[in-house]
């Protein structure tokens, strides 16, 4: 029998430089084809339509009492996530459950947003013990809920997870074209946004005498900044950008000077509230590469708002973005416990330089990144040591240690007991 997804319709979708019923049919497609939840969203996180189980029919985060803010965050983030690593993301749910996605690109701008999951990455009883019991400490009958709401997410095989994602990702690149004939500030420049710079342009006209550069306006875009208020950020951005333009004279290379002081101030400002400062660093040199090659207003206008926001997705999301890379990091690690693993590795896999991941990872676990690696290799040892033909050596290098004594000196400081003694009494642990 073929799996025929349900579709669910969520309002009249947002129109932009695409072709909605395109998006929609390949999202149902790829839903039927893999049996997987796929749901088509706009820019801002708002489902267009359904087909199969998605996210949007997933209530496994109510059922364990968390907020629903939080799915949506991390769902949100990951959209964000998709357009910035190159058309595909696949990430972990706020409730430890796998998705992955990939954005509608037209010209610069994310238009849609396609997204598959919730799917379960690990076996049933692994995610009930590892995840409802030992991380989230559900009570019981919140557990049987959650547990019985199971039964609708599928389980991918980790090693198809990746190949899922590359498909939906080839599916949807050749609609990023769509609409390209459009000029990209149809879609970022809105009438409201030249409205309040005629606005401000015109207040200033109606001064006698200089004006002074508003420094309070600046300070209150800071602080708008630090608390990740985007609305307010454009607001005050524009303000600024009026007075940019009417006290430089017109004279476009003084407005750009003007306009990268700012961008330093709002990276600061990043830092100051959680970014990374290596990402802050690399991002502002990036961007006063770009900033030369800017030849008009308009654009200067639109890109220094897109370039606020950039640094804003920098620390906003924060949460979200280390509680991910630990999901992935500690189930790398669960599934590849028996190579070489080091800390300069997985930091790599999860896009974090070594050092912020070493104190992500402790402050998320409570333990360092060697520690948790020597307790998942000790515990997998556990089930070996009861086989009396396997030898030790064996057992050690089978569990990731590259020599019997460095084995029997971990497990020992673990257990308390040699593992020879483990072997011959398994009940004194």
């Amino acid at each position: 029998m073929t799996y025929q997804p349900d579709q669910v319709d969520y309002g009249q979708p947002r129109r932009g430089n695409f072709d909605t019923k395109l998006v929609q049919d390949c999202a149902k497609a790829f839903a039927s084809a893999t049996g997987l939840g796929t749901i088509v969203s706009s820019a801002d996180g708002s489902v267009v339509s359904e087909y199969g189980h998605g996210c949007a029919s997933c209530h496994i985060c109510e059922l364990a009492g968390r907020p629903k803010s939080l799915c949506l965050k991390t769902y949100i983030n990951g959209m964000r996530e998709a357009e910035r690593f190159g058309g595909k993301y696949i990430y972990f749910c706020a409730m430890g459950l796998t998705c992955f996605s990939s954005p509608i690109v037209v010209e610069e701008t994310n238009e849609a947003e396609i997204t598959v999951g919730p799917f379960l990455m690990v076996d049933r009883d692994d995610y009930e013990t590892c995840e409802l019991v030992d991380k989230y400490q559900l009570a019981d009958d919140c557990r049987q809920k959650v547990v019985k709401a199971l039964d609708n997410i599928p389980y991918i095989q980790p090693r198809k997870v990746n190949d899922l994602s590359t498909l939906l990702f080839m599916s949807i690149s050749f609609m990023n074209n769509i609409g390209a004939a459009n000029d990209m500030l149809d879609a970022q420049m809105s009438l409201a946004i030249q409205t309040q710079i005629s606005s401000s342009i015109y207040r200033l006209k109606g001064v006698d005498g200089p004006t002074s550069y508003p420094f309070d306006v600046e300070e209150k875009l800071l602080a708008a900044v630090a608390k990740g208020e985007r609305d307010t950020v454009e607001n005050y951005l524009n303000e600024l950008f009026g007075y940019i333009f009417f006290a430089s004279g017109h004279v476009f290379s003084v407005a750009k000077s003007r306009v990268a002081e700012l961008l330093v101030l709002i990276s600061r400002t990043a830092v100051h509230n959680g970014a990374d400062p290596e990402k802050c660093l690399m991002l502002t040199h990036d961007y006063l590469l770009t900033l030369p090659n800017i030849q008009t207003w308009e654009i200067l206008c639109s890109w220094l708002v897109r370039t606020a926001n950039s640094f804003i997705d920098l620390f906003t999301y924060n949460d979200i973005k280390h509680a991910n890379a630990i999901h992935q990091a500690t189930l790398y690690i669960r599934q590849h416990y028996a190579e070489k693993i080091t800390l300069n590795d997985v930091a790599k896999m999860v896009y974090l330089s070594p050092a912020y991941f070493s104190r992500v990872f402790k402050k998320e676990m409570g333990t360092t990144f060697n520690s948790f690696l020597n307790e998942v290799r000790i515990e997998k040892s556990k089930s070996l040591l009861r086989n009396n033909d396997l030898k030790m050596v064996y057992i050690a290098l089978m569990v990731g240690f590259e020599s019997q004594s460095y084995f029997t000196k971990v497990f020992k400081k673990l257990t308390g007991v040699s593992p020879l003694q483990y072997r011959y009494t398994p009940n004194i642990l």
